[in-house]
């Protein structure tokens, strides 16, 4: 397997934050592109130029680019600038771009109906780019995601697993989800979490290795069905992310090697 880390998640600007990751050694990083100078649409053959510059003056790789704008696949206006993030993901070397479709819902409706053939569109125009769609698991359990890639009828659109997710919102077992989804994860986040009464929405971001993720057993899975991609650290709360991005990848490592699974 192969470490990342999100660059956002350092809140410094973009240079900054890859200084940051290649500080820590890792070896690729996830960057959204979704806003301001990094939206895809700014992003001009020479801004990509300049950004393929840095990235390699660092020794670091995409190892996803985050095209989630926050808005369910059932709204239209999401699907022209989702195909625009992967041209320009596809200009900065990567495959892969990471989004959340919106809940998907066991009993069909004009939602579902609308945001099945917005995920067969997008799923399409990444077969046509060599490339992947990886839609984030979050608030449906994996076998209700698995049922809806399955029917989909086009390959381009896979998985991000994200085990806090499930833990948190979904209620689902992460290691479980790894079996489930298994021909579908081209990328992961490593994230923890806790179910919790004390928060409004009933779940907490926490420190990785400290929520309800079993690592041990989560990690074991990725590795028995042969995933070597990308554990890439997301760390959206707290008011230290420098700290606790760099206790996570530490506590990867030490993971890895206690499992024996090869980190690249």
């Amino acid at each position: 397997m192969k470490l990342g880390l999100i660059s956002d998640s350092f809140r410094l600007d973009f240079e900054g934050g890859i200084r940051a990751a290649s500080k820590l050694g890792v070896s690729g990083v996830q960057k959204y592109l979704t806003y301001g100078d990094f939206s895809a649409e700014n992003m001009t053959p020479e801004r990509i130029r300049e950004v393929r510059d840095i990235m390699s003056s660092n020794g670091l790789v995409f190892s996803a680019i985050c095209g989630d704008f926050g808005i369910d696949l059932d709204n239209d206006e999401v699907i022209d600038r989702s195909k625009r993030v992967l041209d320009a993901a596809k200009e900065l070397g990567c495959g892969i771009v990471t989004t959340h479709i919106g809940h998907i819902e066991e009993t069909d409706s004009p939602r579902m109906e609308k945001l099945r053939a917005h995920a067969y569109e997008l799923a399409s125009y990444a077969d046509s780019m060599q490339a992947k769609f990886a839609c984030e698991t979050g608030t449906e359990k994996a076998v209700v995601m698995r049922a809806f890639l399955d029917q989909l009828g086009a390959k381009g659109l896979c998985v991000n697993m994200d085990p806090a997710n499930l833990v948190m919102v979904a209620k689902d077992d992460p290691v479980a989800a790894v079996y489930t989804l298994r021909e579908y994860i081209v990328h992961t986040h490593a994230k923890d979490g806790i179910v919790t009464d004390q928060t409004p929405h009933g779940w907490l971001e926490v420190p990785l290795g400290t929520g309800g993720v079993d690592w041990d057993r989560y990690l074991a899975a990725l590795h028995e069905i042969g995933y070597t991609g990308y554990l890439t650290v997301e760390r959206e709360v707290g008011d230290q992310p420098a700290e606790d991005i760099g206790m996570a990848v530490r506590f990867l490592r030490e993971k890895l090697a206690k499992l024996n699974i090869p980190l690249e």
